[in-house]
């Protein structure tokens, strides 16, 4: 029987600095602090996962440099759990680095990107007949150069990876990033029918789906619907799931629209947003692989991702899964 949850994509280090203020630019900001600590969607997601205490094996595949910060990373992955075996080294580039300004009024942040030896990463690095896990999780879309470019059909070399891992056995989820909208055509959208649970973020629907959603109070729920639906429509096999600081909406392929609130973390208790996202997955990710229904799955994914708000780095404030459930309960969700 399967168990366990495989990861692939973006491994690097974020280098976090949390400011006073985003400056204009030739202006000055003030740097309060600085952390170092993981960064990328599988290295986050399972690292996550750990922390939430999952009792189902934990593997990674990816690329890091032959450095200092390529041999942390698979130090800090082995000291949580997490099978290294096809997490590899490559004496071509550099470990993956992002730097991220993190401003402490409001916890926006903004990021500087080297792509370092995950540009290399192709579908060569990936072996599926190595692992009995029951789920695939490939992030970021549109952040690895090679996978994202195109192959001898013209369709990005994403696409065979997410085929190969669903002849395998295992259920596929995507996610991408917030960048580059001119390539989501290209890059994302023929990603979409080997994917079985999609995460993207309110810009990322938009861009797939061509829909405005709004932001904060002008959030139109019944466009977030149509583009979840439309998501759909456009091959996603499961789930497409849309998040925003408010909440997060899934719907089924069956039409069945779920909504999950956000919790009502206290502003002072948030020190940084940086990895939410990626917790909001690795929650809903824990739900569904234990085969809890998605409404379940969905309330431990914003409750992990409230957990995260209240450090600076993307996985360091998460807590065992009970703990976090009683995190968003004890503040209470915010109405959507």
């Amino acid at each position: 029987m399967r168990s366990g949850i495989i990861a692939a994509g973006n491994w690097l280090i974020d280098h976090v600095k949390l400011i006073d203020q985003w400056p204009p630019q030739d202006g000055l900001a003030h740097i309060l602090g600085r952390t170092a600590g993981n960064g990328g969607g599988p290295y986050n997601v399972l690292k996550d996962l750990a922390k939430l205490r999952a009792a189902f094996p934990l593997e990674a595949i990816g690329l890091t440099g032959d450095d200092a910060d390529g041999r942390a990373i698979r130090a800090d992955a082995a000291a949580h759990g997490i099978d290294t075996a096809q997490l590899q080294v490559t004496p071509a580039a550099a470990t993956s680095y992002t730097d991220v300004m993190t401003v402490r009024s409001d916890g926006r942040r903004t990021f500087f990107h080297d792509p370092g030896a995950n540009a290399l990463l192709a579908p060569e690095h990936f072996d599926f007949t190595r692992t009995r896990a029951r789920r695939f999780h490939l992030a970021y879309l549109l952040l690895l150069d090679t996978l994202d470019a195109p192959g001898a059909d013209g369709k990005p070399r994403s696409l065979e990876v997410l085929r190969r891992a669903r002849a395998a056995g295992l259920r596929t989820s995507v996610d991408c990033v917030s960048a580059r909208p001119h390539l989501y055509e290209k890059v994302v959208a023929p990603a979409l029918p080997e994917t079985d649970v999609l995460f993207a973020n309110d810009f990322e629907a938009e861009q797939l789906t061509g829909l405005t959603l709004g932001r904060g109070e002008t959030l139109d729920r019944g466009a977030v619907e149509a583009a979840a639906r439309r998501l759909i429509a456009r091959g996603v096999r499961e789930w497409a799931l849309i998040h925003f600081p408010e909440g997060v909406c899934a719907c089924s392929a069956q039409g069945e629209m779920i909504w999950q609130a956000s919790v009502q973390i206290p502003a002072p208790e948030i020190v940084g947003a940086v990895g939410a996202g990626d917790a909001l997955a690795a929650g809903v990710l824990f739900g569904l692989h234990e085969e809890w229904p998605m409404p379940r799955s969905l309330e431990l994914g914003v409750c992990t991702a409230a957990a995260s708000l209240r450090d600076g780095t993307c996985s360091n404030a998460v807590a065992p899964a009970d703990d976090c459930l009683a995190l968003g309960r004890r503040h209470g969700f915010r109405r959507i």
